[in-house]
Parts: C-alpha cells; sequence; structure tokens
C-alpha cells in the first residue's frame, strides 16, 4: 500500500473498510516477504491484504463508521479487506495459518459486527456458497416436485391417500381423529294407548256361532 503521508493513508484505508463486505485482523509477525506474497496470491483478487499502523487504521475507521476494531488493533497488524465473499476470505486465511503458524488471526468485523478469532473459525469452515446455493435449490426442487404430483394427482388417487392417511392415525395411540358428524336421531314414534272394550256373553256367543258358519261352509263348497 502506498504511503505517501498520513492523511492520505488514513483516506485510502477509509475507503477500503468502506468498499469491503468483510475485513480480516491477522498479526503477520514472522512471516517473511515470500511468504506474504504466497499469501497475498493464495487469497486472490477478491482481498487486498495490506500492512497497516493500528494508530492510523483507528482513524481511518473511526472515519468510515466502523466502531469495535481498537482492541484488535494491537501489535504488528496487517488487514486482509474482502470485497469478495467472506467465507472464501476466511478459508483461505485459516488454511494459510495452519501451514504458517506465524500468521495469526485477530478477528474482523463483517456487516457492522465484530467478530472474534473463533467468529472467523466458524465462518471458514462453512460450506462454499455453491454448495450451499445447490443444496438450496435442491430442496426447493424437491419441494415443488411433492406439491405438483399432489395437485396433478386423479382425485380418487387423493381420496385414497387421505384415506390411508386417516386410518394410520386411528391406529396410533393416543391419536386425536375428528368424529364423524352424528345422524339426525329418528323421530319418536308416538305411542298409541290401547283401551279394551268390555265384551258381554252374547257378543261373545255370537261371534263363535258365525265362525262356525263360516268353517262348514267352506267345508262343503267343492273344489273349483
Amino acid at each position: 500500500m502506498a504511503k505517501p503521508n498520513k492523511a492520505s493513508t488514513v483516506a485510502e484505508i477509509a475507503e477500503h473498510f468502506r468498499g469491503s463486505n468483510a475485513a480480516v485482523l491477522t498479526e503477520y509477525r514472522g512471516l517473511s516477504v515470500a511468504q506474504m506474497k504466497n499469501l497475498r496470491r493464495a487469497l486472490g483478487t477478491g482481498v487486498t491484504y495490506a500492512v497497516v499502523k493500528n494508530t492510523l487504521t483507528k482513524i481511518a475507521a473511526h472515519d468510515a463508521g466502523v466502531t469495535g476494531l481498537d482492541a484488535l488493533l494491537e501489535g504488528p497488524s496487517a488487514i486482509a479487506f474482502v470485497s469478495g465473499d467472506p467465507v472464501d476470505a476466511a478459508r483461505g486465511i485459516r488454511d494459510f495459518a495452519k501451514d504458517n503458524p506465524a500468521l495469526v488471526i485477530k478477528g474482523g468485523i463483517m456487516d457492522g459486527a465484530v467478530l472474534s478469532a473463533a467468529d472467523i473459525t466458524k465462518l471458514a469452515n462453512l460450506e462454499p456458497r455453491e454448495v450451499l446455493l445447490a443444496k438450496l435449490a435442491g430442496a426447493m426442487k424437491a419441494k415443488q416436485s411433492q406439491a405438483a404430483a399432489l395437485f396433478a394427482a386423479p382425485l380418487s388417487k387423493t381420496a385414497r391417500t387421505l384415506a390411508a392417511l386417516q386410518s394410520k392415525l386411528e391406529s396410533q395411540p393416543g391419536a386425536v381423529v375428528a368424529a364423524p358428524a352424528e345422524e339426525a336421531p329418528a323421530p319418536a314414534v308416538e305411542e298409541t294407548e290401547v283401551v279394551a272394550e268390555e265384551v258381554t256373553p252374547e257378543e261373545v256367543a255370537t261371534e263363535e256361532a258365525s265362525a262356525e258358519e263360516v268353517v262348514v261352509t267352506e267345508e262343503e263348497t267343492p273344489e273349483g
């Protein structure tokens, strides 16, 4: 980073803060010039890795509206200003630090939130953006296929599916299944009171005589 004077350096750092999606602060003490070049090459064009002075960086961060970094700006500091994917940058720094223990991650900032060194490691452990998007697209596609199949199914098939589901729920202990609608009660049958009429002995005798006459008449009738 070119530093003709303090004012221009502060302005340049502030501009990096404003134009970055994230920033990762590191301690580079012990790294050789060759290792620094290898780190910049490994991080790619989406990351600007610059050695900074703590005092000027604090002023630049304040000018850019970035807060919470003062505690991290202690000792030799270098900042990775990330204009690309923060996950890729965090992963690149983590992997380089594994092979080069002299590179120490202090923390960082992303979306206005201050990140600890542990947060940067968690960010680095996330799956790549392309993988996450592919999983999301796959999940959405599966849901859409299920919904389309349900709506495209014939009414009879849908009815069988719902009936099978209801049967399964009824078979499960403790399952609560809606009871069928109660049928309307049958109308009450009106009770008719039967009153026995008194019959005199004369009427009984007359009815018995009539019955005998009918029997005799039927016996004497020739078969047709």
